[in-house]
């Protein structure tokens, strides 16, 4: 079936999108910091500092998100409630940014996030919920009646 390799390329990209994200603020960060320029009256080396911090959380963010498929699709078992809640979080996320890549950097980025949440959104739906033992259908005997 495909759950499993698609889980895990989800979370390949997941773990690709942290780097790229740590990395573009990186570079946000050092020409701040190598501009000398305020924002507002802001101090420049609170903007560089607080710029680092967005891409590092950011980054492990994803990296979090990005485990959570990496153990489904190896261990071939639906995430917990957690892992579901962070997924389906991670899915919103993508979602919001697509639509606010589209007008500021193109179509190309809003594609990429998009391809992003499909994958976030199959992952989901093809390691759904187990269902209760009553819904499932010609995998035990049924007790006998009293």
């Amino acid at each position: 079936m495909l759950r499993r390799p698609v889980a895990i390329v989800t979370a390949l990209v997941l773990f690709g999108e942290a780097v790229g994200i740590f990395a573009i603020n990186a570079v946000l960060a050092t020409v701040t910091e190598n501009q000398n320029m305020s924002l507002a009256g802001v101090d420049p080396k609170a903007m560089s500092t607080g710029t680092w911090v967005l891409g590092g959380v950011s980054a492990v963010l994803l990296i979090g998100c990005g485990l959570i498929p990496l153990l489904a699709g190896v261990r071939d078992r639906s995430p917990g409630r957690f892992g579901r809640i962070a997924l389906i979080g991670c899915a919103v996320v993508h979602g919001v940014l697509g639509a606010v890549t589209v007008g500021l950097v193109g179509w190309s980025a809003f594609a990429f996030m998009m391809v992003v949440l499909a994958l976030l959104v199959f992952t989901l739906l093809s390691y759904g919920p187990e269902g209760r033992g009553e819904d499932r259908v010609g995998e035990e005997a049924a007790p006998a009646a009293a």
